[in-house]
């Protein structure tokens, strides 16, 4: 069985904040994969279900940020788990918006729900890191994190939620390249090759129009007799005529 957490505030107030990712992420994961209703348990609300072969657990804690490690402590310790059972999806400051890191263990680096978390079950376990962006200066860290998204991330935003979705599978089964592989497959897809020409062939603007020749090379001529040929008659034609059905 495997934990996974999602870091954000309780209340409508906060729903749609930067320091809200993780909710949103448990979220997206809970509705596209079969997750049972959210309800309230461990401080916390949880929902029930199964990605890939794994049982999974997912908690959001009521409790506020800076007191996120009470409620992940108390689900923990009663579904008798480790830290290494134990995913923390939270944002992350030092990446840029669209980028998402793995990590297992290592410091807070003074984000207050991990120091809690922290504080109550150790550092050994895994974090999704999801890049919100620095707004430039310490000052700003408070009023950035707690301020919603700006219309012009919704796409980007969208994107990642999704591709974290689409890899939950793997990331519940310790595969962590097609976890990332598929968040990069929503953030920066490849470009659709559909619209290319097959290699060698050319295409006409028009229905019914011939394909014009390869760059590079002539198109055959037309082939018509010498200009001194002589001009048959018409007794010819049918003495040639004649030959064709003896």
């Amino acid at each position: 069985m495997l934990l996974i957490v999602g870091l954000g505030n309780p209340g409508a107030k906060y729903a749609g904040n930067r320091h809200n990712i993780g909710f949103l992420a448990l979220d997206r994961i809970a509705s596209d994969h079969g997750f049972s209703p959210w309800r309230s348990r461990f401080q916390g609300e949880t929902a029930e279900g199964r990605l890939g072969n794994e049982r999974v657990i997912l908690l959001k804690p009521s409790t506020f940020m800076n007191l996120s490690g009470q409620s992940v402590g108390e689900a923990m310790r009663y579904l008798n788990l480790e830290p290494a059972d134990v995913i923390v999806l939270h944002d992350e400051l030092d990446l840029p918006p669209g980028k998402v890191r793995l990590k297992t263990g290592g410091g807070h680096a003074g984000h207050n729900g991990l120091r809690s978390i922290h504080q109550h079950i150790g550092e050994d376990y895994r974090r999704i890191r999801i890049g919100i962006g620095h707004p430039g200066h310490k000052d700003r860290v408070a009023g950035y994190v707690l301020a919603d998204f700006a219309k012009a991330e919704a796409d980007l935003v969208e994107d990642v939620l999704r591709g974290i979705s689409d890899g939950a599978a793997a990331l519940a089964q310790g595969e962590d390249a097609r976890f990332l592989n598929a968040v990069s497959a929503r953030v920066a897809p490849a470009r659709n090759s559909g619209s290319q020409r097959p290699e060698g062939q050319a295409q006409s603007s028009r229905s019914g129009e011939k394909p014009a020749p390869e760059a590079g090379k002539a198109a055959t001529p037309p082939v018509f007799p010498p200009a001194d040929a002589p001009v048959p008659s018409a007794m010819d034609k049918l003495r040639a005529l004649a030959e064709r059905f003896k």
